[in-house]
């Protein structure tokens, strides 16, 4: 099955660029993965493309390169994957280890979303539409990933602001959500 071949059993999806972080963890033992959740991020705020974030996810991120960076370099932070402006999109963690993308965070009393979810970051912010080469990539790799994960419902599939309210707002309201789910819906029909 050619689906079966998106995803290899060691978690790294087929189709996008590895980059590995060393910011991830074990999941705690026996862990179901069943929540997909969706962030925006951009360095410097507000400004896309440059190797900033992925400098940041690998530890890598110079704080005199910017007066904004000198907060968040040296953060233990990372995503499964981010899709860039343009669709390009990098995987930095293995899907079945922990990447540290929610911080504090509960999702249905359950708290902890980074031992049982997957993190996708878009480079974006909350306020900034997002571009069709990004909706239709990231509606390409959730079905590869719902594939491989089949506890990753459309229900379990949420924002960092829902994860994390009154801490976090991303993705944001530029996030079109029906979009991603017409998208989406349409992808599973090609299954």
């Amino acid at each position: 099955m050619a689906h079966q071949d998106a995803l290899h059993l060691d978690g790294w999806l087929d189709g996008v660029r590895r980059v590995a972080s060393s910011h991830f963890g074990e999941r705690p033992e026996g862990t179901v993965i069943d929540l997909l959740v969706i962030h925006n991020i951009s360095l410097p705020p507000g400004e896309f493309g440059g190797p900033w974030v992925e400098q940041l996810f690998c530890g890598q991120l110079d704080p005199t390169a910017h007066p904004d960076f000198a907060a968040v370099a040296g953060n233990p932070v990372s995503a499964h994957l981010f899709i860039r402006r343009d669709g390009e999109t990098l995987q930095f963690v293995d899907l079945w280890q922990r990447a540290w993308h929610a911080g504090r965070s509960c999702w249905q009393g359950r708290a902890e979303c980074n031992d049982y979810g997957i993190g996708i970051e878009l480079e974006g912010t909350d306020d900034t539409p997002f571009t069709d080469a990004q909706y239709l990539r990231l509606a390409r790799v959730t079905r590869q990933i719902m594939r491989r994960f089949p506890a990753i419902t459309p229900e379990r599939i949420v924002g960092h602001s829902d994860v994390a309210p009154g801490r976090k707002t991303d993705p944001g309201p530029a996030f079109d959500w029906a979009r991603y789910r017409g998208l989406l819906a349409a992808a599973a029909q090609e299954d």
